[in-house]
């Protein structure tokens, strides 16, 4: 299933069976079930009130092939911020918890702009991460990572930095808010990139901002990702990160915290 489809599905119920085609490991990728969680979360807010920041606490894997139940709730309404909560449960147990809160515009004196993108070689001239069963994540097959900064992940060349160009291999129609968040956790932890053989990974926490007004977007657009390491040691990777727009405009930043089993 495409994400498309798995978004039309999610609006039509609140359980649904996450396919293998999605996998991460023995989870389902953060991302697409975040992005679907978010899609029933912004369905519920009033009209003109995007998302400008979410938090999410991973509390264990949502296991393909078994139901998980995806619930939001509005948690307060103000005049111009409703904050929201989304959980997906499987099995029972909360697998997934996050805030959003989603806010319509005020009147400021204040405007800067967002930091423009870095210099990049063009999408072409960089090194695609090809699908390949059975060796790289099962969601690799539904979005193209174009790399261009640092390097492979398990490849030992260590660095602070990793990204390059991403998109959706199947140009959706629309490319939404929820399109965005499955992409922006599409990349490894750049901390991987210092291991020469593969070791198991598993983010801990994530809290990203959408910005708004956003940036003008085509469905097919590739869009920029570059990731920084903060620190890391003792089990545990601290990194940030910014999206752009192939024009080089802002339009998102990432924070994440994962653990790391070697």
């Amino acid at each position: 299933m495409t994400f498309d489809e798995l978004i039309a599905a999610g609006r039509a119920s609140n359980e649904l069976i996450m396919p293998d085609t999605w996998s991460q490991g023995r989870a389902t990728f953060g991302g697409v079930v975040t992005g679907l969680l978010f899609d029933r979360m912004a369905e519920m807010v009033p009209e003109g009130r995007p998302v400008r920041s979410m938090h999410v606490s991973f509390i264990g894997p949502v296991e393909a092939g078994v139901p998980a139940i995806f619930e939001a709730q509005i948690l307060r309404q103000g005049g111009s911020v409703s904050q929201v909560e989304g959980r997906i449960i499987q099995n029972g147990e909360p697998r997934l918890v996050c805030i959003g809160a989603f806010a319509g515009d005020r009147d400021s004196a204040v405007r800067i702009e967002g930091e423009p993108a870095p210099d990049v070689k063009p999408v072409e001239q960089c090194q695609a991460l090809p699908f390949i069963e059975g060796l790289t994540p099962g969601f690799i097959s539904y979005i193209d990572m174009r790399w261009a900064y640092g390097v492979l992940p398990f490849s030992g060349g260590g660095g602070r930095e990793m990204g390059g160009w991403m998109r959706f291999r199947e140009v959706p129609e629309v490319l939404s808010d929820a399109h965005l968040v499955a992409l922006i956790d599409a990349w490894p932890a750049p901390v991987l990139q210092h291991f020469k053989s593969p070791v198991p990974a598993s983010s801990l926490s994530w809290a990203f901002d959408i910005i708004h007004p956003r940036p003008a977007l085509e469905a097919d657009d590739w869009l920029l990702y570059k990731a920084t390491i903060d620190q890391a040691g003792d089990g545990y990777g601290h990194f940030h990160a910014r999206v752009w727009t192939p024009r080089g405009d802002l339009l998102a930043t990432s924070c994440q915290t994962v653990a790391v089993f070697g």
